[in-house]
């Protein structure tokens, strides 16, 4: 299936396989199922991306759905010179934009970011790739919230091309193209933000030896109790 074949007014089953421009034009044709599958698509990528940007579940999702509608509406003006979801990122990104600007008309005047070029090594996530028991999974799971709240700690521009170059694994370039700005830029603030990941992780994990293989509360009242009890057997 090509454009000529949403031209022709063919329909098909199966979008899985279609190209940038061939999804497009079909959307534009009004192809209901296209538009679908370009959002499920796409979903996870640019949902992250606008939690990234937005700190918030629900504004991000509102954002999604903003650049959503503002996509299908302009579909029709996509030609291709760059990829969809480059075309798509910069979608959701004004729409974030937009959002943080009525929000500090409201809220007065939000602080600036000042961004330094600094070297960082990697940080590595953790491995969810293997079937994990329930207590793995609830480890994964707050480790996975220690991230986000650390993630969400970092200065916006640090934070986005982070999640683009590390959650989302786009390439420099790619990363470069989504947000407007330099590759050298892409690799300053990638560098600075797993850095600073790693020096605000180490402080939690340094703050967490303290209370390692802890033994208080109703775990030493039951030891106690039990040891009482065995006496008084005696």
């Amino acid at each position: 299936m090509n454009v000529r074949d949403i031209e022709r007014g063919a329909s098909p089953h199966d979008w899985r396989d279609a190209d940038d421009r061939t999804l497009a034009a079909a959307i534009a044709a009004g192809e209901r199922e296209a538009f679908v599958h370009l959002m499920r698509r796409y979903n996870q990528r640019l949902y992250r991306l606008a939690r990234a940007t937005l700190r918030d579940d629900a504004e991000a999702q509102d954002a999604l759905q903003d650049a959503y509608l503002a996509a299908y509406r302009a579909i029709g003006s996509f030609r291709g010179d760059a990829r969809l979801s480059t075309w798509l990122s910069r979608l959701v990104l004004n729409a974030c934009l937009a959002r943080l600007r009525r929000n500090t008309r409201r809220q007065a005047a939000a602080p600036t970011v000042s961004i330094s070029a600094n070297d960082g090594s990697d940080l590595e996530l953790v491995d969810t790739s293997h079937e994990a028991s329930p207590d793995d999974a609830l480890m994964r799971a707050q480790i996975r919230a220690l991230l986000e709240r650390k993630l969400d700690a970092l200065p916006e521009a640090f934070r986005v091309v982070f999640v683009l170059r590390c959650v989302e694994e786009l390439s420099v370039e790619e990363t470069a193209q989504c947000l407007g700005i330099a590759e050298a830029t892409v690799r300053t603030r990638h560098f600075r933000a797993r850095s600073l990941l790693r020096e605000s992780l180490a402080r939690e994990l340094d703050s967490a030896e303290r209370d390692v293989f802890s033994f208080d509360g109703a775990r030493c009242d039951r030891i106690v109790a039990s040891v009482l009890a065995r006496l008084e057997l005696r």
